[in-house]
């Protein structure tokens, strides 16, 4: 064997099988060189499918196999001839097959690790060119938006402006159709949202809030200063959302010019109630009879009526406002506030007095309601006030109102429980609903008398009482044992009387008064209630009993 051939078989021999496999297929004409013998399928290795050949890379591959794509042309025959020799001796020599065998393995193993790892760096700059495409498009989006000069500022001025579009359009699309409808009379109370715009609640639904009230703009708020309270007559077109005020007609049954004119209710000087309200109005009724009396009540007054239950509260009220529209009809406007009161007590309220106004919400209701009604009325009270008018007030009961408040509070934030389970700062409210009751010097008076509930086993009743009890300036005191023994009116008189009733009466009526209470404060409460009683059936007026009363003691 010539040097030449030998050192072409020790190449071949020495050569990676990976070399081989990248070798682009021998010239048209030449016939392939002939593939070593077979091994046996235990040791030989598999080779990788042909579909899918290892990639190599410049780099992985040496310098000098680079090169025979182009020199094999020249060498093939002599090459074929040293394979062929190297079969017969391989064949020949079992021993030195093994050994070639497994130089083959360990070649083909170093070459799948060597794929592996070109793999994993080909993943990794796959990766890189992903991110660097990414950043691309970024920063060809940017280039765009600068190009096209919407920046992120800009973006969110033209929503705004759209929005705006928008809004302005909606408007004058509500503009043509309110010009479009006809126009309606329309009367209501006003209730201003804390937002500025109002409503026109309608005394048919009392009060209550409804879709179908008219709105009021917060152009028209504000211009007229409409406060809660007033009551208003307007011109209103039906709307896209509902009915609009479209002109003010009167305020509280003035021009709205002249109701700029009148004071707040606020700036009014508070002075002692000096003008005496006369309840007698027959001489059975003996109810109004001994209030005049007992516990005479004056424009202005605050008064309680503290009853225990199923002691004739109701009765009394029924009573007070039948003597107050026969005899004060014109001079007084009478309103009447129930509040967490059964349903059919105020249908017979609305029924029974149709010349009031009444202000309820029944206990099917819940405590916002209760609270929303109450407040809305003593408004109306305060607007009818400052136009000079005497307003009187019945409600029941003033412990209910304060629970409903205590209700609406509980489980605010930083709030503890005080006396009776209260809420801090519950009463606070209604406290200033019913001290609202004065009379003034520059306007006009109001007048409340509310009843509060005592004797209920109930610790947070008692401690409402107690809180309303000094803010009052009259205290009629009903008495459950009276009541049990069927003597009515069940007022206890020791217990009953008016702050400053020198200021109601005339001197001599307030002298034989005096003698009476003398007289009787050695007496039970019911034989006091029985003497007075039997006195005043003999008269036909109080005057006339009084009249009659020697000033020496009580006949």
């Amino acid at each position: 064997m010539s040097s030449e051939t030998r050192d072409d078989t020790q190449s071949a021999e020495s050569s990676p099988p990976v070399e081989e496999a990248p070798a682009s297929p021998p010239p048209a004409g030449e016939k392939p060189p002939e593939s070593p013998a077979p091994v046996a399928e235990s040791d030989a290795p598999r080779a990788p499918a042909p579909a899918d050949p290892p990639e190599v890379t410049p780099s992985d591959t040496p310098s000098e196999p680079a090169a025979a794509p182009e020199e094999k042309p020249e060498k093939s025959a002599d090459a074929a001839e040293s394979e062929g020799k190297a079969e017969n001796r391989d064949s020949g020599d079992s021993g030195d097959s093994r050994s070639e065998n497994q130089s083959e393995k360990r070649n083909n193993n170093q070459n799948q690790n060597q794929n592996r790892r070109g793999n994993n760096r080909r993943g990794k700059r796959g990766g890189r060119n992903r991110r660097g495409g990414n950043r691309d498009k970024s920063e060809s989006g940017e280039n765009q938006q600068q190009e096209g000069g919407d920046s992120p500022n800009e973006s969110r001025k033209s929503r705004k402006e759209r929005y705006r579009e928008r809004k302005e359009k909606e408007r004058q699309r509500e503009a043509e159709i309110l010009a479009a409808a006809p126009e309606v009379e329309s009367e209501g109370l006003v209730e201003i949202s804390p937002k500025g715009f109002g409503f026109l609640r309608e005394r048919k639904r009392n009060f209550e809030q409804s879709p179908k009230d008219v709105f009021i703009t917060p152009e028209v708020v504000r211009i007229h200063g409409l406060r809660d309270g007033l009551w208003v007559k307007c011109m209103s077109k039906e709307g896209v959302r509902g009915p609009q005020l479209i002109e003010l007609q009167s305020i509280n049954g003035r021009e709205p010019e002249e109701y700029h004119n009148l004071p707040y209710f606020e700036e009014l000087t508070a002075i002692n109630p000096n003008k005496k309200l006369t309840l007698e109005t027959n001489p059975n009724q003996m109810t109004t009879r001994v209030i005049d009396m007992m516990a005479p009540i004056g424009r202005g007054q605050r008064g309680l009526i503290v009853a225990p239950p199923r002691t004739g509260k109701t009765t009394f009220l029924h009573h007070m406002a039948d003597a107050i529209i026969e005899n004060y009809e014109h001079e007084m406007h009478l309103m009447v506030l129930l509040i967490d009161e059964r349903p059919e007590e105020v249908t017979d309220f609305q029924r029974s007095f149709p010349k009031a106004e009444v202000f309820a919400s029944s206990n099917d209701s819940d405590a916002k309601s209760h609270t929303r009604i109450a407040m809305l009325a003593i408004e109306r009270a305060k607007r009818l006030v400052e136009a000079g008018e005497h307003v009187f007030i019945l409600m029941d009961s003033i412990t209910r109102l304060a629970r409903s408040f205590n209700t609406a509070m509980r489980g605010g934030k930083g709030r503890g429980t005080a006396s009776g389970g209260l809420t801090v700062g519950a009463l606070e409210i209604p406290r200033k609903l019913f001290a609202a009751a004065r009379n003034t010097r520059e306007a006009g008076s109001l007048t409340i008398v509310a009843t509060a509930l005592v004797q209920t086993n109930s610790r947070a009743d008692d401690a409402i009482f107690q809180e309303f009890k000094g803010t009052g300036n009259m205290e009629l005191v009903l008495d459950r044992q009276l009541a049990q023994n069927y003597v009515y009116p069940a007022v206890d008189i020791h217990k009953s009387g008016t702050r400053r009733e020198e200021l109601l009466l005339a001197g001599h009526q307030l002298e034989k008064i005096h003698v009476i209470r003398r007289g009787l404060a050695g007496y039970k409460p019911m034989d006091a209630m029985e003497w007075l009683l039997k006195c005043m059936e003999r008269y036909q007026s109080n005057a006339q009993m009084l009249m009659d009363i020697k000033m020496t003691a009580v006949a």
